[in-house]
């Protein structure tokens, strides 16, 4: 009989330093805000005839959150891993989080340090119960085939909603690395919005919010040879802030979240969301 696992912190011990650096590229990002308002949460790709709306997002005092996903969710290109977008969110937002990110991978596409996202999603721990699951990704299968593809996300998301029954699945799409955004990337972007509306799963679509412009292109990603066209440091936390406003108008019951106010925070703070 399995230990049931215990509802104890698991954040990373960020360096002092390493903190006062995120922190602060959080805060200056906060107080720049180059994006557009978000309006609603669920991109406009869907099929409305399909559409079922998400429930707003209610999560319990000190949540667990497992966030799970690509190298973005790893935290490549940050100076440090733990200052990725997953870590910075979950650290801001006062979460217990997992943070399961694996480079490379994608919902066909294995991973450099583990499989594909339905692989990824069969081994995960059923005792780690977590109140929330966001899903993100991936690029990573833009250069496969498109057949098969759809079977694989559901089947992927079927096998996650078992898993943890109990869990809200938030899934986040895929931001672009490069610009103009590759026509399999936007494909991928609207099979997943499709399929999340047709659950009634609030979807995140970084390309439909156009989170990533040629203005602020070269703070968010760095082009070079370490980076690879990921996030920087200040492009991860700036990520994290968009996520966390994101969630913050799911909290709004689905059929006023378009009349939402685009700033979900105040005095450039992250503000912890269902509390």
């Amino acid at each position: 009989m399995s230990t049931p696992v215990p509802r104890r912190p698991r954040r990373p011990r960020w360096p002092l330093a390493v903190l006062a650096v995120a922190v602060a590229a959080l805060c200056a990002l906060a107080a720049w805000r180059p994006w557009a308002p978000t309006g609603a949460a669920v991109s406009a790709g869907a099929d409305a005839a399909s559409v079922v709306a998400p429930a707003a997002l209610a999560l319990p005092e000190d949540p667990r959150v497992l966030i799970f996903g690509d190298s973005w969710t790893y935290g490549s290109a940050a100076s440090d891993p733990t200052l990725g977008y997953a870590y910075v969110l979950g650290h801001a937002l006062g979460w217990d989080t997992v943070v399961d990110g694996v480079r490379g991978s994608g919902y066909l596409k294995p991973g450099w340090d583990g499989g594909s996202f339905g692989e990824r999603i069969a081994a995960l721990d059923p005792a780690l119960a977590p109140d929330l699951v966001i899903l993100q990704g991936s690029i990573n299968d833009r250069r496969l085939p498109a057949d098969g593809y759809r079977d694989a996300v559901s089947a992927g998301w079927d096998a996650l909603a078992a898993r943890f029954p109990a869990a809200v699945i938030v899934i986040l799409g895929p931001a672009p690395q490069v610009l103009p955004v590759e026509a399999a990337t936007a494909r991928i972007d609207a099979d997943l919005s499709a399929l999340a509306a047709a659950r009634g799963w609030w979807y995140i679509s970084p390309i439909a919010e156009e989170w990533v412009t040629p203005a602020n292109y070269p703070s968010v990603i760095d082009t070079g040879e370490i980076g690879r066209d990921h996030p920087s440091t200040a492009g991860h936390a700036y990520l994290a802030e968009r996520v966390a406003n994101a969630l913050t108008a799911m909290t709004t019951p689905a059929d006023v979240v378009a009349d939402a106010p685009a700033d979900s925070t105040s005095d450039g703070v992250l503000e912890p969301v269902g509390r």
